[in-house]
């Protein structure tokens, strides 16, 4: 009964790691680090030869090959991308938005969220395991699609949107009045939300074998790009200015505007940090079973997760050593804080290997001062610093 019950644990595992494997063989996040400039320059409209056949339009087959030509699109993608080719390179914007602030957040970290240029999936196994680390990529890009269109938005940059002027000039109990031009917040979360979420509601194919394997990691990819959008709207803030004689406020305008992207990668972290694994449905009940015998002092509680909680199904692979077969790169030789105590130490950055210490010579200009007339002459002060790498 034990063996028959692991045998079928890992037979499930496996099976969602296959299956899932080719929907990120490529990846519209991609766009994040190639850019989508030279596409647009190759790609303008053409004036169409003359025949006696009926033409497409010309920004229409423009579009059509732009989109076609993206790499890491899939199907439904690239029609949205059709209806709105002057947004893709929003998109593109806000993949490398979410890349570059998934690489600042986890700069200290074991797992510093590498990227694989030589793949179109960008993350390679990460994004194939499911673990926390992938329920983070997922949120951060899409939070970084409905910043980047919204601030495209607002900018006047895309032609199917503008800035939100929903109830201007509209006065309040509190005295304020409604004023200049919110971050149109809706369109981004909407186009986001098509555009992000395309590739996760595609059928299981017939030939599928495992379709609840399939359909569990397809919700866990949903849930995390919406709770991506949600960390945005839940950040969104009022402005105001005042108007009035020598600065008084009798007249204040206001506004909602977006939050600085750090501030989303901050709050996705602190997420990331309390994110909560899922067990498959059909397993629940056998691993909750499991967990009370070998431990009946410890009883767990399943609360409900929220819109805006991270959510995983597998834990993480161990990012301590190499492994170049999944693209981790390991943790040795990456440089450690001594006197840290946290993810930067060289305690837990080096997995316990142990460091090593290298002093290196500073040499930078100091003690300048001015001479008459006109000349700075500045000393060379030496410095030594010990540099800590992992072992």
């Amino acid at each position: 009964m034990w063996l028959r019950h692991h045998v079928e644990v890992f037979s499930f595992i496996t099976t969602l790691i296959l299956l899932h494997q080719r929907a990120v063989t490529a990846n519209w996040m991609y766009l994040g680090l190639v850019g989508v400039t030279p596409q647009l320059q190759q790609h303008q409209p053409q004036p169409a030869p003359e025949s006696t056949e009926p033409q497409e339009d010309p920004q229409l087959a423009a579009a059509r090959a732009l989109c076609s030509s993206l790499p890491g699109l899939a199907a439904q993608q690239i029609e949205v991308c059709i209806q709105h080719p002057s947004a893709i390179r929003s998109v593109s914007n806000g993949a490398r938005r979410g890349i570059q602030e998934c690489q600042y957040q986890f700069r200290n970290e074991r797992w510093n969220c590498t990227t694989r240029n030589d793949e179109q999936s960008v993350f390679g196994y990460i994004l194939e395991r499911g673990s926390k680390e992938t329920a983070f990529v997922y949120a951060v890009t899409s939070a970084g699609v409905v910043h980047a269109v919204t601030q495209a938005c607002s900018s006047g940059n895309l032609t199917d949107c503008s800035c939100d002027s929903t109830g201007k000039g509209l006065e309040t109990p509190e005295g304020w009045k409604w004023g200049g031009c919110s971050d149109n917040l809706n369109y981004g979360v909407e186009f986001a939300r098509k555009f992000v979420d395309a590739p996760e509601r595609v059928k299981p194919a017939p030939e599928t074998k495992n379709k609840k394997a399939w359909s569990v990691r397809l919700r866990m990819n949903l849930h995390n790009n919406e709770a991506g959008r949600q960390v945005v709207s839940s950040l969104m803030r009022m402005q105001c200015r005042c108007h009035g004689i020598s600065g008084s406020c009798e007249v204040k305008t206001c506004w909602r505007t977006m939050p600085s992207f750090n501030e989303v990668g901050d709050t996705l972290k602190r997420k990331y940090q309390q994110a909560v694994q899922q067990v498959a449905p059909k397993l629940r009940k056998r691993l909750r079973r499991k967990s009370k015998s070998k431990s009946k002092s410890k009883t767990k509680r399943r609360l409900p997760v929220g819109k805006g909680d991270l959510v995983h199904i597998h834990k993480s692979p161990n990012y301590c050593v190499n492994d170049p077969q999944k693209g981790i790169p390991g943790t040795s030789g990456r440089i450690c804080n001594k006197t840290s105590h946290g993810p930067d130490s060289c305690d837990l950055l080096c997995c316990g290997r142990g460091y090593n210490t290298q002093v290196i010579k500073h040499v930078e200009r100091c003690q300048c001062k001015f001479v008459w007339c006109c000349s700075v002459k500045c000393k060379n002060c030496e410095t030594l610093i010990d540099r800590h790498t992992c072992k």
